[in-house]
């Protein structure tokens, strides 16, 4: 029998990252700012929004709507080191915090409902706490697990025991947060998490795996802890003692990384994977430091080094918050830390991979990737996500390896107007200016009706040689945002094979010929 999921209160800081480089950069949050992660918006304030700005915009596009807009890197660690004194404001009410990342935390509600007078007054409190301790602005979900509790604090809503499931029903499967999987739901049919909460758990877990099974989870509102989550036993604890106090950030980096190795190594050995993670850290001068880290999906070792990495340079920073607020920076150097897998499963549900067993080449790359992020920094090793769109530039982002790999716009449809299948094999980062002649050497111009004035024989690639027109389909036009004459954009695509094999992806806007990308 499966018991119930907890009665969960999460505090969600909206737009935190905004925030997180007002309080360690000095960025104003009142102003326009987007957070920027390869090259598009991630995050931005209430003046940008006003002004246009919108998550998953281009760099030069979210400027060009908003000229004064203040860009600012997406840094992890930064946001991690500001929610601290957050962290710290919350559990000088409530015990038992739990960060579920930078910007949320969540804690069970039971506790605190009984001893400040109910959920929503215990909501209110929490909020009222945070906004004059920190001067941060939050929202309070309350919900039977943490996943339904995320989605309504977003909603600032506390859903009555027992009604989460009818509370997630409504909702969209992108609000599972896995795109592939939202994108080959809506394929099928299954628009709503209460349509996929609806099939059979045995056939979602042959047809979607792992991963599928743990969603379907989500969606039927249980517990976002698999069914195997159990009490890790002593010797799965790791410690490290340190003779020389650890007072630095690049030594706590170095001790961060290799103390997460062997926590990994240990709980691969038992075959087990951690969803949460407890961080301990014991000062000079006897000063316990505590927190808990939580993860939706399973700790790799890097993300395990990286969270203890942000913790540990969040105590020896001692940033402060806004209006001073701060955890305040320990009296001594660190000498013991200790890692402890809070939350654990057994990775039994894994199917083994065609080249060998299950994840042990893919752990391999992904060590290797891990060193050259080290290395280089977390931007250098970039793995594309797929999303919506109309166009191919549109559908791909880019997010460094072992980050979330969230699209930034719905895959799935509606969006009319995207190019058929296939999609192309290399998409240009800009556009290349091309002319395209008929077979007697006129230029070939699109109508304002969309008809071609003659049949396309030439292109010709910026100063390049002219290249053979063999086959050609189109146009396929596209007329977004026509109620906004600023943001506005027409064109038509055309798909094009030439003499030599190549296939392209051209386009023609305001009369000019681009090149957008090639077929392989």
């Amino acid at each position: 029998m499966t018991s119930s999921p907890a009665r969960t209160l999460l505090l969600w800081c909206p737009d935190w990252p905004v925030l997180a480089a007002e309080i360690v950069d000095g960025v104003p949050a009142t102003g326009p700012v987007a957070v920027l992660h390869a090259n598009r918006v991630v995050a931005c304030s209430e003046r940008a929004r006003a002004e246009g700005v919108r998550r998953g915009l281009r760099k030069r596009e979210a400027q060009g709507r908003c000229p004064q807009l203040t860009v600012v890197e997406h840094d992890p660690g930064r946001d991690a080191r500001a929610f601290e004194p957050v962290v710290a404001a919350v559990e000088e009410l409530v015990a038992g915090v739990e960060v579920v990342r930078p910007g949320a935390c969540a804690v069970v509600a039971r506790g605190p409902s009984r001893y400040l007078g109910g959920e929503e007054a215990a909501a209110e409190r929490i909020i009222e706490h945070v906004a004059q301790s920190c001067l941060v602005e939050s929202q309070v979900g309350i919900a039977d697990g943490v996943f339904a509790a995320g989605l309504a604090a977003r909603a600032g809503r506390v859903v009555a025991p027992g009604g989460t499931p009818e509370f997630l029903a409504g909702l969209p499967v992108e609000a599972l947060g896995r795109s592939a999987l939202a994108d080959l739901l809506r394929r099928l049919g299954v628009r709503t998490l209460g349509d996929f909460a609806a099939l059979p758990a045995g056939d979602v877990l042959a047809r979607f795996g792992f991963d599928g099974a743990l969603a379907h989870r989500l969606a039927a509102g249980r517990d976002h802890r698999p069914l195997a989550v159990r009490q890790p036993p002593a010797d799965l604890t790791v410690t490290a003692e340190h003779d020389e106090p650890i007072d630095r950030v690049d030594a706590a980096a170095f001790a961060a990384r290799a103390l997460a190795e062997q926590l990994h190594e240990r709980l691969a050995g038992h075959g087990l994977a951690c969803t949460r993670l407890g961080i301990e850290a014991i000062t000079e001068h006897g000063q316990e430091l505590h927190r808990v880290w939580r993860h939706d999906g399973l700790l790799t070792a890097a993300a395990i080094a990286d969270r203890v990495r942000w913790q540990l340079d969040g105590w020896l920073s001692g940033s402060n918050g806004r209006a001073g607020a701060r955890p305040a920076r320990p009296t001594a150097g660190i000498i013991r830390l200790r890692l402890i897998p809070d939350g654990v499963i057994a990775q039994a549900g894994l199917q083994a991979d065609l080249w060998g067993e299950t994840g042990e080449e893919r752990e391999r790359a992904h060590r290797a990737l891990s060193r050259v992020q080290g290395i280089l920094g977390p931007e250098a090793v970039v793995t594309a996500v797929l999303g919506g769109g109309r166009s191919p530039a549109d559908q791909v982002r880019l997010v460094p390896w072992g980050d979330e790999r969230l699209p930034t716009r719905p895959g799935a449809p509606p969006w009319p107007g995207r190019l058929p299948a296939p999609a192309p094999a290399v998409v240009l980062p800009s556009p290349l200016a091309a002319t395209v002649h008929d077979a007697a050497g006129e230029p070939v111009v699109i109508s304002a009706r969309l008809a071609v004035s003659a049949p396309p024989a030439r292109l010709v690639v910026g100063t390049g040689q002219p290249a053979q027109i063999v086959g050609w389909a189109g146009p396929w036009p596209v007329d977004e945002r026509w109620w906004a004459p600023v943001e506005a954009r027409r064109r038509a695509r055309f798909q094009v094979s030439l003499a030599d094999g190549t296939a392209l992806l051209v386009a023609v806007e305001a009369g000019q010929w681009l090149v957008e990308a090639i077929y392989d």
